[in-house]
Order: structure tokens, then C-alpha cells, then sequence
């Protein structure tokens, strides 16, 4: 049960560079808002325009997995040119093997309009993992709150 819980607190980060705020995705609503290292702004946003239409136990994973086009939600991220980090199942032609292939995992960058173009189940049956939320400075920065 202890490596469990201490599994999850890996994928619990906040990293900042010149261009973007990194969000790990296993984050709660809860969490952001008490965790000090994310940035005044993005925690203001929360409260004030993602709080009122999700729950403060959601993660950032499943809000952003089964979020849809129509959602304010979508919309104020989208406002914040969020992008994300995810992990997907693809299959990989063996090298030196006739015909056969290999499942491995690949991390990639997806907008937020390709994600949220896909429904649940075709990420689901494509491996889909969300591991990051990359949320651009510059966008933030004229985001009113």
C-alpha cells in the first residue's frame, strides 16, 4: 500500500522553465490549491472559473480524459493553450523477426483539441495515458483572472 501511495506522489510535480508551467497529472484540483510551487495564477483560475463546474477530489488526468469540446473546462484551458504530456500503446515491427510485432509505449505532446476530439474509449483502446499538463506562460500571463 506504501509504494502505491508513493508511486502516485511521483506523477505530483510542478516544474516552470521561460515558456511554460509543467503540472503532474495525478494532481487533484485539492492539491493545486494548496500547493505552494504552482504559480499564484493558475491557482486563482482554478478556484475561480474550474472549481465551479468540477469537483475538488478530480484529477488532472481524468478531467482532462474524459473532457469534452463543450465544457467551460475545455474552454478555459484552451484559453490557456494547454497541452499534454501523454503516453501511448503503439506496435512496433521487431527488428530481425519476420512479421512480428512489439507493443511499447510512446510519450508524445497532444494538443488539447486532439485529445478532447477522441471519446473516451478510443483512448481507451488506444493506451492513451495522460502524464502532463504543459500550460504556456505567455498565455496565462493575459489570461484576466
Amino acid at each position: 500500500m506504501l509504494l502505491q501511495k508513493q508511486s502516485y506522489e511521483d506523477y505530483k510535480y510542478v516544474m516552470v522553465d521561460t515558456g511554460n508551467v509543467y503540472l503532474g497529472a495525478k494532481y487533484t484540483y485539492g492539491e493545486l490549491l494548496q500547493n505552494e510551487d504552482v504559480p499564484f495564477k493558475i491557482r486563482a483560475i482554478v478556484e475561480r472559473y474550474i472549481l465551479p463546474q468540477s469537483d475538488i477530489e478530480t484529477t488532472l488526468e481524468s478531467e482532462f480524459y474524459y473532457m469534452t469540446q463543450d465544457s467551460f473546462i475545455y474552454r478555459t484551458f484552451r484559453q490557456l493553450k494547454v497541452k499534454l504530456k501523454c503516453s501511448r500503446i503503439v506496435e512496433k515491427k521487431k527488428l530481425f523477426s519476420k512479421g512480428k510485432k512489439n507493443r511499447c509505449y510512446v510519450t508524445e505532446l497532444i494538443g488539447l483539441d486532439e485529445l478532447t476530439a477522441m471519446a473516451p474509449a478510443q483512448k481507451q483502446a488506444q493506451g492513451i495515458v495522460v502524464q502532463e499538463i504543459v500550460v504556456n506562460k505567455l498565455a496565462m500571463m493575459v489570461f484576466t483572472v
